[in-house]
């Protein structure tokens, strides 16, 4: 066994020693290429890697990559105002987050700058951002009509936006951090209704950047109230865009009707219908608006800080003056109330009833009394809609096809005249603005 180990050591160190058998003891060259990859090549790719490596982690830490600023996934609003809360790296995006689609809360984010006449509105500052356009040109106050509540967190102003002319509801700067929250709610509300040719159109909305708006087309004639009592006076020619119709009537009505249709197939009772909710355009075309009971109502409650809309009693349906039962049926009894403001320009329905016997009156078995100006075929329209029991009412498909059926036998040459201009004071009374509401359980 002796002899095997010396064997080994001699054959390990005949290994060891090949590269000095094949080169002189003075040839230095040939020792260092012999002895190139193990002792020069590996430690020096060992050293490069190393230093790539902490190369990189050294640009993760001290270098985050910017976010791209595509499309924002729903619920972004919320979001955007945290980040502009805590000072993160999007603070300096601003202005309008337009739609690209159908949902204008699910957007592209357009910084813009807001320019403002400064002599007209120096609320509104003018921001500036790497991208610079005028977005918003000829701000103006929106004038408030009695209809309008005014609103301790959200002015409204006029103003052009793309050669467009729209109205911005723009949240105070004073307001605090719920109703900021219930602000942007009601935006995302709005727009997961979707769009629809009978509902304004809602074009985007300011969050990243104070103050916060949202941005709706604006309609020419404003409220359909205001209209119709504009359409009282005798205005020259056959064809003034004042004059209503029995023909234009059912026009509209039907437009107002189909609006209320998507809606109730959206879920949502809009339990506010009447002529201070609709809104009417440059081409005569209505668009129904007053969505703030629908939004105070949907499934998922908030702060109600911000809207109050105001529900008049003489437009809602007896289950709800005594229960509070809203539904489409409700809904519908309102538009047979909107029916009878479109054919008599305006007046208050009920006008003679206290708004706190209105139930007491409803209950036994009275109802709308025919206007002079109504034929009977629109006002059957109108009683069967406001019919006691719910289940007798039509529904808004039923309305619907109704209106279309009568439009083409309806009266589009007399135009609809009330004696004389509506008296504010005296509507106010007869609408029942500012009275207490007790009623009786059925």
């Amino acid at each position: 066994m002796r002899e095997d180990t010396q064997a080994l050591g001699t054959t390990s160190m005949s290994s060891n020693s090949t590269a000095d058998n094949l080169c002189a003891p003075d040839d230095h060259l040939c020792i260092t290429r012999e002895y190139m990859q193990a002792v020069i090549i590996v430690p020096t790719l060992l050293l490069f890697g190393t230093l790539v490596t902490l190369l990189y982690l050294f640009l993760r830490r001290f270098c985050p990559e910017k976010k791209s600023s595509g499309v924002t996934a729903p619920g972004s609003y919320s979001s955007a105002r945290r980040h502009t809360q805590r000072h993160s790296h999007r603070s300096h995006l601003q202005g309008i987050d337009a739609p690209p689609g159908i949902n204008p809360l699910e957007h592209e984010e357009l910084p813009m700058s807001v320019q403002v006449q400064q002599n007209v509105r120096p609320a509104l500052p003018q921001t500036s951002t790497e991208r610079r356009h005028n977005a918003f040109s000829q701000v103006t106050a929106l004038p408030l009509s009695f209809s309008i509540k005014p609103n301790d967190t959200v002015n409204l102003y006029r103003a052009r936006m793309a050669n467009k002319d729209v109205v911005l509801r723009v949240l105070k700067e004073s307001t605090s951090g719920s109703e900021e929250q219930n602000f942007l709610d009601f935006a995302s509300f709005v727009s997961g209704l979707g769009r629809h040719p009978y509902l304004p159109e809602l074009l985007g909305v300011v969050s990243v950047q104070a103050p916060m708006m949202m941005v709706m087309e604006e309609l020419q004639h404003r409220e359909l109230l205001g209209f119709l009592w504009r359409s009282r006076q005798n205005n020259a020619g056959p064809e003034s865009p004042w004059d209503m119709t029995e023909k234009r009537i059912h026009v509209m009505a039907g437009q107002v009707a189909s609006a209320l249709e998507y809606l109730h197939s959206k879920g949502c009772i809009h339990g506010n219908v009447g002529a201070r909710s609709v809104l009417i355009g440059g081409d005569l075309t209505a668009k129904l608006w007053g969505l703030g009971s629908a939004y105070r109502r949907r499934p998922q409650p908030s702060s109600l800080g911000e809207f109050q809309d105001m529900e008049m009693k003489k437009w809602q349906a007896p289950e709800v003056l005594a229960r509070g039962v809203f539904s489409p049926s409700s809904d519908v009894w309102s538009f047979g109330i909107l029916l009878y403001e479109m054919v008599t320009l305006g007046d208050p329905p009920f006008a003679q009833i206290p708004t706190t016997e209105l139930l007491q009156h409803l209950q036994r078995g009275k109802h709308l009394k025919r206007p002079a100006t109504c034929s009977s075929s629109l006002f059957s329209l109108i009683t069967s809609c406001c019919h006691w029991n719910l289940k007798h009412r039509l529904s808004i498909p039923e309305v619907i096809n109704k209106l279309q059926a009568g439009e083409k036998s309806a009266n589009g040459r007399t135009v609809l005249r009330a004696p004389a201009p509506i008296d504010i004071e005296r509507y106010l009374r007869e609408a029942g603005y500012g009275e207490a509401y007790n009623y009786a359980v059925l």
